[in-house]
């Protein structure tokens, strides 16, 4: 089995701040460093590390090589991303403060010039039942869901940034979506029917009140860990990342979802994105000690 991850690639500017500035506002940062991340790149890294075949389609400037050296060092299959003359690779300012919540700007960058001729041939020798994964950050969601329908490929949509406009339009080809409670609160206002339609599965991260998959009128729950949070950014790609290998490798739901919260709860113990996202053995040995 294997994923296709059609998402986006950012450079990551973290800025370490006492608490998030309010309009207005100028504050000092104690510290500032840059990292590799993008939901996209950040879920391909934890789809990664817990040992899927993982492959990525995006786009990035033809100057950031370091970032494929990067992503292939992590085992990721970078050969169908796109790198362009006239595009930045997209970029995202992150204001982490003391307490672990952040605030995020973004400008999207090549991320919205995602060509479907790339797509197309990532998703060519790809088998039926394979599956494709993606976010609402690059113009080619739309495009890579109908290819992968007409290929039998199963389809996972991580809904975030969440606009109702651009994901309702997309369930109906959707085998799992994927939300935040925020994200699923303003899905259930926009059409309370499409969360419960048939033959959707839908998972939902609750931050520090854990998660659940809602599938087949089933709900299975898991609760968070109780760990010391110093940064939660990429906790929800981490989750996504790793719940999709494991569904991806043959596990249950229930041990998706429990490989899945511990290597959320780790990743918010460490600084960055991509850079924060465990390895499975490492989270085997925290679910061992849990």
């Amino acid at each position: 089995m294997a994923i296709l991850n059609v998402g986006s690639i950012n450079i990551d500017g973290f800025y370490s701040v006492r608490s998030i500035p309010g309009p207005g506002e100028t504050i000092s940062s104690a510290n500032y460093f840059e990292t590799l991340g993008g939901k996209g790149l950040n879920q391909s890294f934890a789809a990664a590390r817990a040992g899927a075949a993982i492959r990525h389609c995006g786009a990035i400037n033809h100057s950031d090589t370091h970032i494929v050296q990067a992503m292939s060092d992590a085992g990721i299959d970078c050969t169908h991303i796109s790198r362009l003359e006239d595009y930045p690779t997209g970029r995202a300012v992150v204001m982490v403060a003391d307490d672990g919540e952040n605030a995020i700007i973004l400008n999207s960058g090549a991320n919205r010039q995602v060509p479907d001729h790339a797509v197309s041939a990532a998703m060519a020798d790809m088998a039926a039942g394979d599956w494709l994964l993606v976010q609402n950050e690059t113009n080619a969601t739309p495009f890579a869901i109908r290819t992968a329908r007409s290929a039998g490929l199963k389809v996972a949509l991580a809904a975030a940034p969440f606009v109702a406009a651009d994901i309702v339009p997309l369930l109906p080809a959707t085998d799992l979506l994927m939300v935040n409670a925020v994200e699923f609160s303003q899905l259930c206002e926009a059409d309370p029917t499409l969360a419960t339609a048939p033959g959707l599965s839908v998972l939902i991260t609750k931050g520090s009140q854990g998660a659940e998959l809602r599938s087949n009128d089933k709900v299975i729950t898991v609760p968070a860990h109780a760990v010391k949070a110093i940064d939660s950014t990429g906790a929800g790609d981490t989750f996504t990342g790793y719940f999709l290998a494991s569904l991806d490798a043959g596990d249950e739901p229930i041990r998706a979802l429990s490989l899945a919260s511990a290597a959320a709860a780790i990743s918010v113990t460490r600084k960055g994105a991509a850079d924060s996202v465990p390895t499975l053995g490492e989270v085997n040995d925290f679910l061992t000690r849990a």
